[in-house]
């Protein structure tokens, strides 16, 4: 349960950030998508994540948790150090500078993916540990 906990905190801790960011980040150039708008689906997405772990705690949640976490970790830190180009409607988002929001969400979706990982892992067990239980008795009759 304290599994669940920690990787449901770490993507409710990277939704909050994205939420509070977004206002500030609403412009955009006519025909593409704005940051902020970003921002709101990735926080929205780190909800849902969140509570299918904390309700589920299955590997598939464990699964979506992890492609959720990583992903933005992986767009933090990439747009950090290089500088990409719009990509038809999505904006360049290079961003250098390291505030402690931006650090806070870093560390959450860091942690949150090596959590889910953890999660997928153990789930995987469990299930495969299950199954052999079912299998062995099944011979023994």
């Amino acid at each position: 349960m304290a599994l669940r906990l920690l990787t449901a905190l770490a993507l409710f801790i990277d939704a909050g950030v994205h939420l509070s960011l977004a206002p500030g980040y609403q412009n955009a150039q006519p025909g593409t998508v704005s940051q902020g708008t970003l921002f709101l689906l990735e926080a929205t997405v780190a909800l849902v994540a969140g509570a299918y772990v904390l309700v589920r705690g299955s590997r598939t949640a464990y699964a979506v948790a992890l492609v959720v976490a990583l992903s933005a970790f992986a767009a933090v830190v990439l747009y950090a150090y290089v500088d990409i180009p719009a990509i038809g409607p999505i904006p360049a988002m290079y961003d250098p500078v390291w505030f402690f929001s931006k650090i806070l969400s870093a560390v959450a979706e860091g942690a949150g993916a090596l959590l889910a990982l953890a999660g997928v892992v153990r789930a995987g067990r469990r299930t495969h540990d299950a199954g052999a239980g079912r299998g062995a008795r099944r011979r023994r009759r």
